[in-house]
């Protein structure tokens, strides 16, 4: 089978357009937080250039890289669509062409796709006190060339992982099996599956969403996981976004939808945190009911662990599961001795036939996609600072980054980032502000990891991360309704300082004739 036959063609590329040599703002990566983020400035600071710089050669992010069977949202539509552009289909859990397509329409209806630079990767970035400024240093990614550029604001929307890179385990004899091995994130487009047997190994979400869909190619099809995750069916359509799109206009209807589905996942997720017991009896008899009478439930469907410890797997419609009911699809629990010529030696003695295996194994986490920043040319190490409102960093002015919730629809957080932001960079403007830098508090704080998940690829990067604090607004709650508030006045926060553009900057524009702060 082909990996994505509908897959939307890439964003078109004018001519591989070089980044202005400065900018207001420049945003670092073009997916569905960099195309949001350069929406919100439209709509928010009017008036703030902006440029978007991506290290690849289209548009769409995690919803272009991503072209492996069957891959689509694992959150409902009317969270992880913008908060300002509605989603307007009932489709809940939404195909990956389908989230591709809406993001580059959102970008065309913005004209944010006129300010996109392609293939090319932000490598450096130094700030200057005494020029009140980033000088950003990108490399084409084509050619290989450097070019310098300067911004007011820095803006990181690169997501947290590898692009170029997908974690696999180093298993003893994988030289030796005789078939492909494929990692999701590097799926072959010619890689046809039909009549062979596919061993997925993982247990995560990519691995829940691969199976149903390579059964339905006609592969045969065994999930072999380490361990098990929490799996829980979802309609892949809302009934009320079905009913309200007959009475209301789009963007009121997608509103109530939006708040009701925030609401509900909330309230799942804290129930989960306070009552875990109940939640995971819960779960279990979920999966028992969609699977076949007698079924192993507890061997492979009852983690070791509580209830959103690590991300739940939601399957649209219990696909999942009636893959499994059908017989087209089996799960192994065991562990892997090493591969063989024609499969897998596992743990328990046995071995697993293959013709295909995919390594459904995670990601390699890349804060701020790798860029390397230094103040006044001094080395920054993200591991030593706190993260203020998940956003910015103590002690870096003028710089943001977005990273959405690990328990619910990424785009919640981006969005409030993204508003944040922009609301932010205008008010400072009024106010002849040019740099703002988050201060740590006087008072003791404790600090921990800044995701607190035991997800193996959270567990293998938090060396490499930022931290958080102990309390707001140096650590948030993971819940929606709450963070929201958080983020309203971002001039009232005074955990920020803010200072005026350098005496350099303002003799300069006062000669020419221009204001102060960040140019129209």
């Amino acid at each position: 089978m082909t990996a994505a036959a509908d897959h939307p063609p890439p964003a078109a590329e004018p001519g591989r357009r070089r980044a202005p040599d400065h900018v207001d703002v420049l945003i670092v990566g073009a997916g569905l937080s960099g195309i949001g983020a350069a929406c919100h400035l439209r709509r928010e600071a009017p008036g703030s250039s902006y440029a978007i710089v991506e290290a690849r050669g289209a548009s769409g992010g995690t919803w272009d890289l991503f072209r492996y069977p069957g891959v689509r949202s694992d959150s409902d539509m009317f969270t992880l669509g913008y908060a300002f552009r509605p989603w307007r289909h009932t489709s809940s859990i939404a195909a990956g062409e389908q989230i591709l397509r809406y993001v580059r329409e959102t970008a065309a209806e913005y004209g944010v796709d006129e300010h996109i630079t392609y293939h090319s990767r932000v490598l450096r970035a130094d700030w200057s006190t005494e020029d009140a400024r980033w000088t950003v240093t990108v490399e084409d990614t084509g050619s290989g060339e450097l070019s310098t550029h300067t911004c007011g604001f820095l803006y990181a929307c690169t997501g947290y992982y590898r692009y170029d890179q997908g974690y696999t385990p180093n298993w003893p004899g994988r030289s030796d099996f005789a078939g492909p091995v494929v990692h999701p994130q590097e799926w072959p487009g010619d890689l046809d599956v039909a009549g062979r047997r596919v061993v997925v190994i993982g247990s995560g979400a990519t691995a829940v969403t691969l199976v149903p869909a390579l059964a339905a190619a006609g592969a045969r099809v065994t999930m072999l996981q380490r361990s098990p995750s929490f799996v829980m069916a979802l309609p892949a359509r809302d009934r009320l976004a079905g009913a309200l799109h007959k009475v209301l206009p789009a963007r009121r209807a997608y509103a109530v939808v939006r708040w009701k589905n925030i609401r509900l996942a909330t309230a799942f997720y804290r129930l989960c945190r306070k009552y875990p017991d109940r939640m995971r009896a819960l779960l279990r008899r979920g999966a028992v009911r969609r699977l076949p009478a007698g079924y192993d439930v507890d061997t492979h469907f009852n983690p070791a662990y509580q209830p959103w410890d690590q991300r739940l797997c939601v399957v649209p419609d219990g696909d999942f599961f009636a893959a499994i009911r059908s017989g087209a699809a089996e799960v192994v629990t065991d562990r892997i001795e090493s591969f063989t010529r024609t499969g897998l030696r596992l743990g328990s003695g046995g071995h697993l036939d293959a013709d295909v295996v995919v390594t459904a194994t995670g990601l390699n986490l890349l804060p701020l996609g790798g860029v390397e920043l230094s103040l006044d040319g001094s080395p920054v190490p993200l591991q030593e600072r706190v993260a203020f409102k998940a956003m910015m960093l103590d002690g870096i002015p003028n710089l943001a980054f977005a990273l959405g919730y690990t328990n619910a629809s990424w785009t919640l957080k981006a969005d409030l980032v993204a508003a944040y932001v922009a609301r932010l960079i205008a008010a400072m403007r009024r106010h002849g502000h040019a740099v703002v830098t988050p201060r740590l508090p006087a008072e003791p704080m404790n600090t921990g990891p800044y995701i607190e998940m035991t997800s193996g690829y959270f567990q293998r990067s938090l060396a490499i991360l930022p931290l958080q604090g102990d309390r707001a607004p140096w650590r948030l709650r993971q819940h929606y309704v709450r963070d929201a508030r958080l983020f309203r006045d971002p001039l009232g926060d005074r955990e920020l300082e803010f200072r005026p553009a350098p005496a350099r900057q303002r003799d300069t524009a006062r000669h020419a004739g221009t204001r102060t702060g960040p140019s129209q």
